[in-house]
């Protein structure tokens, strides 16, 4: 565990953040090395199936993920507050709320999985592999999201380096049930599938058994399963924008996959390639928006506004370097990068386009999500959530639809720069109407009412 509230700013944030950074990366080569694999063994129809899988994906679990980062909040709070007996029953509410959302949502993911599908003109030749890839993935939804969900308590509490080791674990688990499930047992995209699932259970047993062990204020068991209403709204309260926003925002990726679907196959596989590789270049500017959520809320707890506003700086400084590092990557190695996954000529061309435009907006997307971050850490999701729909649905999705009417894809590939640079303007407003400070005063932590 890790007291955010005390010792040298940026190295505090930096050293909580890089852990999630790695862990962060290591759950995305699950999604990366499926399509690398995939890609190469079954063409550029499996990678396009697996790419379109994934804002389904995405939308079903987006819910459970706003009551993760709800939790995440709510525990920071308390514990930079020491009050351990609200925190315990935080965390048995969260597991609560986990295992029934999991089987839930499994359910309706295995039901929705074609419908959904044909509403975002998947191509025929795509159709039967992105089906039989979402109907695994929603079978293994609950290790999904228990895994997800003991490291945000986890990030809560200050230790983001306990779900990290796990995850190393997984990662290479991931890579061998990738080659026998789909090279050697050739159950094609379903063993991609398959092998994601795996891996992320194993990481939430092995979690769970450690936390037992070394963790009891976090421990995972049926005995501590509990739920308080009055725990639960106020993780409802802090999490449900965070999780609006993101169905916003995973109705919006189906909406921009639909667009680019109409292009055909190789456009779809390009646009795969294209935004695995994006994601490695925004994941390091979205960990660090998210260990400034904690940070804040352990902050926000101690009543340290002094901290709150250098610890802001300090991680705009540290993104816009990590932003410049990858913009150099994207335009000068993009070629390289995107034909791991393909070796078809206009699937590299498409996605090297798509990669070079959105990394030179990497800047504003820093400036994104250290300001959500801000706002996250001190209970006020309902602005992020806002600004992230309105920039979304009434910019990029239009702009998307319009644009490539006249140059082709290329305009959903500009739509997502367009949307992100609204979303800038409007967090800065905010942020200089000195709004977001009436959350400072009472403490939440002092406004819940244990019953």
């Amino acid at each position: 565990m890790r007291d955010l509230t005390k010792g040298p700013i940026t190295k505090s944030i930096i050293a909580f953040a890089l852990p999630m950074l790695l862990g962060n990366v290591l759950q995305q080569l699950y999604n990366t090395v499926d399509a690398v694999i995939v890609g190469r063994t079954l063409g550029e129809v499996g990678l396009a199936a697996v790419g379109t899988s994934f804002p389904v994906m995405f939308l079903l679990i987006s819910l459970i993920m706003g009551l993760g980062m709800g939790a995440n909040v709510l525990i920071s709070q308390f514990f930079g507050a020491k009050d351990n007996a609200s925190l315990q029953r935080t965390v048995g509410t969260m597991y609560t709320a986990l295992l029934v959302g999991g089987i839930l949502l499994s359910l309706v993911g295995l039901a929705a999985s074609a419908p959904v599908l044909r509403l975002m003109n998947t191509p025929p030749e795509v159709f039967p592999g992105a089906v039989s890839y979402l109907r695994v993935i929603f079978i293994g939804l609950v290790g999904m999201f228990g895994y997800n969900g003991v490291a945000a308590l986890l990030r809560g509490v200050g230790d983001s380096k306990t779900p990290l080791y796990f995850l190393i674990l997984s990662s290479f688990l991931n890579i061998g049930l990738d080659i026998l499930f789909i090279v050697t047992f050739q159950m094609g995209v379903a063993g991609a599938a398959w092998a994601t699932i795996a891996s992320q259970f194993i990481a939430f047993l092995a979690t769970a058994v450690y936390l037992n062990k070394k963790h009891p204020i976090l421990k995972v068991s049926w005995k501590v399963l509990c739920f308080d209403r009055a725990i639960f709204k106020r993780i409802v309260a802090i999490g449900l924008p965070a999780g609006i926003q993101q169905v916003a925002m995973s109705l919006g990726l189906i909406a921009l996959q639909s667009v680019v679907n109409s292009f055909g196959a190789v456009t779809a596989a390009a646009y795969t390639a294209g935004t695995r590789v994006d994601t490695y270049g925004i994941m390091p500017l979205m960990v660090l928006g998210a260990a400034f959520t904690t940070f804040v809320g352990q902050n926000y707890g101690a009543n340290r506004e002094d901290r709150i506003r250098r610890g802001l700086k300090s991680i705009m400084a540290a993104s816009a370097l990590i932003s410049i590092f990858f913009f150099a990557v994207a335009w000068l190695f993009g070629e390289s990068i995107v034909g791991l996954f393909n070796t078809n000529p206009e699937v590299i061309a498409q996605g090297v386009n798509f990669l070079r435009i959105q990394s030179s907006f990497y800047l504003v997307v820093a400036i994104l999500h250290a300001f959500f971050g801000l706002f996250r850490g001190t209970g006020d999701t309902l602005v992020p959530m806002i600004i992230a729909v309105v920039s979304l649905w009434l910019i990029q999705v239009p702009a998307a639809v319009i644009l490539s009417g006249y140059i082709g894809v290329a305009g959903v590939w500009w739509s997502r720069p367009l949307g992100w640079l609204v979303g800038v303007a409007a967090v800065l407003l905010y942020y200089r109407s000195n709004r977001w400070r009436r959350n400072l005063a009472p403490p939440l932590v002092r406004e819940v009412e244990i019953g």
